[in-house]
Order: C-alpha cells, then structure tokens, then sequence
C-alpha cells in the first residue's frame, strides 16, 4: 500500500477547541472535557490556542454553535490564521460542511481526532488494520464534499488517512475496503484465539482503565519488562502479554489499550479482537489516577466500557495509582461549605464511598514503589485463589 501524500510530516498546527454547554452539562465539566480536548491535541501534534464554549439547550442540529457565535469563532481563526477547528463532540456530515463553509479551515470533531491518535499510535500489522477499518466505517458518510476540501489543506492532524488516493474515496471502493478489512480481521481474530487457546494452563489477568492512568508502566513494574510508556494519551495500542511469576505462581499479565469519553464506537468494533483479550482474561486489574481531578467519573466510564464488551462480571482488583501525585489544600476551619477532594486528605477519601467497594482495592505509586510489596500480594491471593478454582488438578505449586 502506497502512503497518502497527505501523511507527510507537517508543523505544530494551531487550533481553537469548541463545545457546548447544555441541558445536561455545566460550564465546569465543560472545561474540564476541553481540557482533556487539549491533551488529545497536544497528543496528536497540535496546540489549543484558544476555547470557545456557547450556553444552548443542545447543539445546533445545522452548525452545532449559534450564528452569531460561530461567526466569532471565524473572526478569530481569520485574525490569527488558525489552521484547525476541533469540536468535543461528534459532528454530522452536514454538520461538518456547513461549519466548514463559514469557518473556512480544516473541522474536526472529537471521534475523528482519536482515530488520527490510534492511526498514529498504530504500530503492528493487527493494528494498523484495526484502525484503518475504524477510520473508514467513520469517513464512508462523510465523504460528500470532504475530499476536494482535504486536497485543500496538504496535510496534518486529522489528514492521516487510511492510506488509499484519492480515487479511492469512491463509496463503492470504500465498502470493498471495509468488507476485506473485515476479512483480514476475522483471519487475526482466529489466529489470536489460538494463541490465547495456548494459555489455558496459566491464569490470565488484564491491566484496564482510563486511558493515561499509568497501566504501562505498572505493566513494567510487575513483569520486569519493557513496554513503552508515556505522558500521552493512548501510548499503547498493542495489547502486550507477558509470563509473570510472584512468589511461586506464574501467570499471564496483559496491557491493553486504554479507555477514554466518548470511545468512538468503530473503535470498539475494530479492536474487537484486542479486547477479547479483556472479555477472556480471569482477573481484571481496575487502574485508577487517584490524582486526577476527574477520578470517579473515569471510573465509571470504564465500568461502563467493560459491561459493554461483555467483561462486566469478571472479578476486580482496584489499584489507586499515582498517590504520589495526589494533592490538597487544608480548608480554613470557618469554611462551612462541603469538603470536596480538593481540600481533604488521602486518608480521609480512602473512608468515603471507596471503604465500600465490594472487591479488593489498593493504594500504590507505580513511580515511587510505595505499597507495590502489598498489592503484588494481594494479587497473589487473588490468583491462588483463581488457580485452585480453575485447575484444581494443578495446585502441586502451593
């Protein structure tokens, strides 16, 4: 396959980020959406100059922001040459061109930037075909109108195509591609059941949780391996498998791809192999930033996620990461207003809802070492204990 001219290396592209705040939603959380917006950017070779946020009851079904706010949002990617508009929301087609029309630079929602990330990030055969699947199902409805604009723009976030020219955007040829990309997949769905059909003697654990809460570097810390790891968004996409042993019991530790908002749906489709590995695995390690403002929600997102690949009912242990990071401001005794989790200590947040989860949890710093002794034994509980249920046959190592 021949690389899209669009693909070519490009300079730091500057953008506005753009949402709404509506019916469901406060300007707080909106910002905080944005914020996370801005790390996708950053992740994907861009910088947010500037945020645009518009009071609507919903999104505007034609041009998502108002007229008049819209025509702002022009003005200010005139005066500043702005290459780059990103909406934290997924657009529509329509959406899309009418927005582009008055803003008169390159559009992109939130799904398609996270499919230019995973395009970026893909670094195997398996995944480069999951992701150009996932990238094709996305652009097969939105290519009225799209290509003559994208010839306009010679590239960068968001131009990473699936690798085909232009010709090719035909939709017929589209739904060829996808139909034998689909193929392709079911080939390394196969192949990969038989790998995992080889473990079987090993009882098998999976690293899940939001994406960027430390998962890799955890997976490195109990393996004693080498898997890339890094402040940005999706650093793995691969699901890496190794063979750990604590103590005298062996098992199978995987990474897999983190969780995010909004998860495009041809994501979940596309790596449906890859979180197989989630769905067939014994035990789930639930890693959670305990630092991050937005802990619980991402929590939630990720409960979410996993009863939606049918991986909801599998037994969890929850590692509270990063507690090296965890910060507070001591609140002034005349303050009458509820403490939050900005102004109580770690202890204190250990005895809220958290003292009543129904499973095991734990508190680490993967950076600083601090309780790794104490959660790796308690994985070692949990897994005898997983062992002699699953091969009561097999228990001469205890």
């Amino acid at each position: 396959m021949t690389n899209h001219p669009l693909t070519a290396a490009v300079e730091t592209e500057k953008a506005v980020l753009i949402s709404v705040v509506s019916s469901t939603s406060t300007l707080e959380r909106v910002n905080e959406y944005l914020d996370e917006l801005a790390f996708l950017l950053e992740t994907a070779g861009g910088i947010a100059v500037k945020k645009f946020v518009q009071n609507l009851p919903y999104p505007d079904p034609k041009t998502y922001l108002g007229s008049g706010k819209l025509e702002d949002v022009a003005t200010y990617i005139k005066d500043n040459q702005i290459e780059l508009a990103v909406f934290d929301d997924e657009l529509t087609p329509s959406q899309i061109r009418n927005i582009e029309g008055v803003l008169q630079c390159k559009v992109l929602d939130r799904t398609h930037l996270i499919l230019d990330i995973f395009s970026k990030r893909a670094q195997t055969a398996h995944s480069k075909v999951q992701v150009e699947l996932a990238q094709y199902q996305y652009l097969l409805p939105r290519l009225t109108g799209m290509w003559g604009h994208l010839q306009k723009q010679r590239g960068g976030i968001g131009m990473r195509g699936p690798g085909e020219k232009e010709i090719e955007t035909d939709r017929r040829i589209i739904r060829e591609r996808i139909a034998l990309l689909k193929k392709k997949l079911i080939d390394i769905d196969r192949q990969k059941l038989t790998q995992r059909s080889n473990r079987e003697k090993f009882v098998r654990v999976a690293l899940v949780g939001y994406t960027n809460v430390g998962k890799s570097t955890l997976m490195n810390l109990i393996s004693k391996s080498d898997v890339f790891a890094e402040n940005k968004l999706f650093a793995t996409l691969d699901t890496t498998v190794r063979k750990v042993v604590i103590d005298n019991l062996p098992f199978l530790l995987s990474d897999t791809v983190g969780f995010i908002r909004k998860l495009p749906h041809s994501l979940i489709e596309s790596f449906k192999s890859t979180l197989d590995e989630i769905r067939e695995t014994d035990l789930i390690l639930h890693v959670v930033d305990i630092s991050h403002p937005d802990f619980e929600e991402q929590i939630a997102i990720v409960n979410q996620t996993l009863a939606e690949i049918d991986a909801g009912d599998k037994p969890v242990i929850t590692i509270f990461n990063k507690i090296d990071n965890y910060s507070w401001v001591e609140k002034d005794p005349d303050d009458l207003t509820p403490k939050d989790k900005s102004n109580i200590t770690l202890e204190e947040l250990k005895q809220t809802w958290m003292a009543k989860i129904n499973h095991q949890t734990i508190f680490i710093s993967a950076k600083t070492k601090e309780n790794v002794d104490e959660m790796k034994s308690i994985l070692y509980d949990e897994i005898k204990k997983l062992h002699i249920q699953i091969y009561p046959y097999n228990n001469f190592l205890y």
